[in-house]
């Protein structure tokens, strides 16, 4: 099984931006224990500030892998572009928000690309990304 996540905008930051919101741990040392913990599954990492570069490699392996975890950062909310790229492949999307973008400024209310995923994890911290590795897991 092959699982590509996904990081947008500003998610290199990690463990430096807004601690308060989005913890303290930085990206890469969570997807290292996540590889140790989820040893029978290919997890594969990407992460763009470039909203065409997410758009690229959502083309490069929708149609191979078994499917894909992202959090598409701020471009959730302005990116029909990403929205029509996830409506063109076939692996099965799952979105994921480090914070409850519920919970935060109204204009972070609305995802523009939920209706095109499986579904929406947001406000479990980093242990959504977990989560959705589950879902599609158990989705085969």
């Amino acid at each position: 099984m092959k699982i590509q996540i996904i990081n947008g905008p500003n998610l290199n930051l990690l463990g430096k931006r807004e601690p308060e919101v989005y913890g303290s741990s930085d990206f890469e040392t969570f997807f290292e224990n996540l590889k140790n913990s989820f040893q029978g599954v290919d997890l594969y990492y990407y992460q763009s500030n470039v909203e065409g570069e997410i758009i690229n490699k959502l083309h490069e392996v929708g149609f191979s892998f078994n499917g894909i975890i992202l959090n598409a950062g701020a471009y959730t909310h302005t990116s029909i572009a990403i929205h029509d790229a996830i409506g063109a492949i076939t692996s099965p999307v799952v979105e994921v928000h480090i914070s409850n973008i519920h919970a935060r400024e109204e204009f972070r209310h609305k995802s523009i690309i939920t209706s095109k995923c499986q579904g929406l994890i947001t406000g479990f911290g980093l242990e959504g990304y977990a989560l959705a590795l589950l879902y599609l897991m158990n989705k085969k």
